[in-house]
C-alpha cells in the first residue's frame, strides 16, 4: 500500500504555472479508505487575475467540494471525464476533494461507475448520494471538508467516506489492480494482449472495466499513454515519431490527433506554451 501520495504532475496541463498560480497538494486517506482511494486533493487561492486551469482527466471518480469567497460550500460527484476539464478560477476559494484510484468508487456507488461517466453529480453539502439512498456524512466536530487546515480537512473526508460504508468487494480489488497494471506499465498498448497477460478473457475485461471504472480498457490504456505524452512534451524538446512508437500508436499523426483532441491543442503547440 502506498505510503505517500504521488508526486507526478500527470494529467495537469502546464503544471509549472499551475504551482505559481495556486496552493496545491496531496494527501493520503486513513489506512482503511486506502484500498479505494488514491489521495485527497486540496486547493487554495487568492488571485488578482481569473487563472483558467485544463486538466486531462484520469480514468478515476472524484468527490470534490468548492467554496468560493465567503459563499455556501457545494459539493460533486465528477465521474470520470471524457473531454478535457477546464476551470476558471477568481478571487479567494479553496476545493477540497477526493480522488478514488479507477475501480475504487464501485463500493460506495454500488451501482455501474459506467452511469457517472461524463457527468458531474451536484449533492447536497455534507452529504453523499448514491439513487437509492442518501446517507448523512455526521462531520466531526462541526468541521466541514473545506476547514481551515489541511489536517481538518482531511479528517472531515476521512468521516465523510466512512460514514458511507463501504464493503469490500473482490471484483474491485481485481480491477482496481488492473486499472494499476496499465498506469504503471507502458509496454500495456492493446487490450488483447493485457488480457492475455493477466489470463482475463477480453470480454470480461470488458465487461468489468465499464461495471467498476466506468470506461473501456482500450479507453484507459490510451488515456494513460495520452498523459505520458502530455507529461513528456512539457519536459523538453521531443522525436514525435519515436514517442509514438513506443505509446504505440501506428505513426505521428494518429499521435498528434489523440494529443490535441485530448489536450486541446498539438503537441508542438502546448511543448511551446509551457516554455
Amino acid at each position: 500500500m502506498r505510503q505517500r501520495p504521488r508526486g507526478d504532475s500527470r494529467g495537469i496541463l502546464d503544471p509549472g504555472r499551475m504551482l505559481r498560480e495556486v496552493r496545491f497538494r496531496r494527501h493520503l486517506p486513513a489506512e482503511p479508505l486506502r484500498q479505494w482511494v488514491e489521495h485527497y486533493w486540496l486547493i487554495d487561492w487568492t488571485l488578482r487575475d481569473p487563472f483558467e486551469q485544463r486538466v486531462v482527466p484520469h480514468p478515476s471518480v472524484n468527490v470534490v467540494f468548492q467554496r468560493d469567497g465567503d459563499g455556501p460550500e457545494s459539493g460533486e460527484v465528477a465521474g470520470v471525464g471524457l473531454d478535457l476539464f477546464r476551470i476558471t478560477l477568481s478571487g479567494t476559494g479553496r476545493v477540497s476533494g477526493v480522488q478514488f484510484r479507477p475501480g475504487g468508487f464501485h463500493p460506495f456507488w454500488q451501482r455501474p461507475v459506467s452511469e457517472l461517466t461524463g457527468r458531474r453529480v451536484p449533492l447536497p453539502a455534507g452529504r453523499l448520494t448514491r439513487p437509492d439512498v442518501l446517507v448523512c456524512a455526521g462531520r466531526p466536530s462541526g468541521l466541514s471538508p473545506t476547514a481551515a487546515s489541511d489536517d481538518e480537512r482531511c479528517r472531515a473526508l476521512d468521516a465523510l467516506l466512512s460514514a458511507w460504508q463501504p464493503e469490500p468487494d473482490p471484483m474491485a480489488e481485481e480491477a482496481i489492480q488492473l486499472a494499476e497494471a496499465i498506469r504503471t506499465d507502458r509496454t500495456v498498448l492493446r487490450v488483447d494482449d493485457f488480457a492475455a497477460r493477466h489470463d482475463v478473457p477480453v470480454r470480461r475485461l470488458q465487461r468489468l472495466f465499464m461495471e467498476y471504472v466506468g470506461v473501456a480498457p482500450k479507453w484507459v490504456i490510451r488515456r494513460y499513454r495520452l498523459q505520458e505524452a502530455v507529461e513528456q512534451a512539457a519536459g523538453g524538446p521531443l522525436r514525435w515519431a519515436d514517442l509514438a512508437a513506443d505509446l504505440g500508436y501506428s505513426d505521428q499523426a494518429h499521435l498528434v490527433r489523440d494529443f490535441t483532441a485530448v489536450a486541446g491543442m498539438s503537441p508542438a503547440a502546448y511543448a511551446r506554451s509551457v516554455r
